[in-house]
């Protein structure tokens, strides 16, 4: 069915979004410029330029109403940074990825066709256990050149809400995707979900040869003490979309 003039763009894709462990560090921008797609600009918290790695679970995920059999529940770990465009009702805050790892190779190839998103299928695992204290462990794992690499947090306590203006805000709530397009151009989709809780990290760390799998431009800002790490709860999400601006 065509989209209403004026109306949202009809939903690509709907799934929870679950478990999501962030590490967050602080980036050059003139690592991130070239990357940043046409028609929008790079943004910053507190004056700082941020680059997040994330991991999370995809569960029970939808294309256009659809469940896709074997590719419903599955790990993603990205590398991605943050990017604002003015829409008619002012700034639109959003992400680029300039990594996507997923375990399935339908997964990567439909990604990297419809949306010319930088995914890379690997074979993946996870592992989260609650903790007596309320908080919990929770690790994702993909195996890059014959060794299996981590993103892990242990967090402690109950999750709290986010606080307006606040780092944390900053990074979660993010509800723009960003890509650039081959020949030139974007495509802009919106993601929405609710705010979402989040725990700060007692632990955390990257396990990973950051350099073969971003490029050495990104070594230095990855393999520096992040600025901040979180676990958020997650959430169900819808993924609007794409269109180009």
């Amino acid at each position: 069915m065509r989209d209403e003039p004026g109306a949202l763009p009809g939903r690509f894709l709907t799934a929870e979004w679950r478990d999501l462990v962030m590490l967050n560090y602080e980036a050059d921008p003139a690592v991130l410029r070239p990357l940043v797609p046409a028609g929008t600009e790079l943004d910053t918290w507190g004056g700082t330029t941020y680059a997040s790695m994330v991991g999370f679970l995809f569960l029970d995920t939808r294309v256009l109403g659809i469940p896709i059999p074997f590719h419903r529940d599955f790990e993603e770990v990205n590398l991605r940074f943050y990017v604002r465009r003015r829409g008619p009702e002012g700034w639109r805050r959003g992400v680029v990825f300039v990594r996507e790892i997923v375990p399935r190779w339908a997964i990567a190839t439909a990604a990297r066709v419809i949306y010319n998103e930088q995914y890379a299928a690997m074979p993946m695992r996870h592992s989260i256990a609650p903790l007596e204290n309320g908080g919990r462990n929770v690790e994702y794992g993909w195996k890059h050149r014959g060794r299996w690499c981590a993103l892990r947090a242990t967090t402690h306590g109950a999750p709290r809400p986010l606080v307006p203006g606040s780092e944390a805000e900053f990074i979660t709530e993010h509800y723009w995707g960003y890509a650039a397009q081959r020949g030139g151009g974007t495509v802009e989709y919106r993601v929405e979900h609710p705010s979402w809780r989040v725990w700060d990290a007692r632990t955390h760390q990257l396990d990973a040869d950051v350099a073969t799998l971003y490029g050495p431009a990104f070594a230095e800002a990855l393999t520096a003490t992040p600025r901040s790490a979180f676990v958020a709860e997650g959430s169900p999400v819808v993924v609007r979309r794409g269109v180009r601006v």
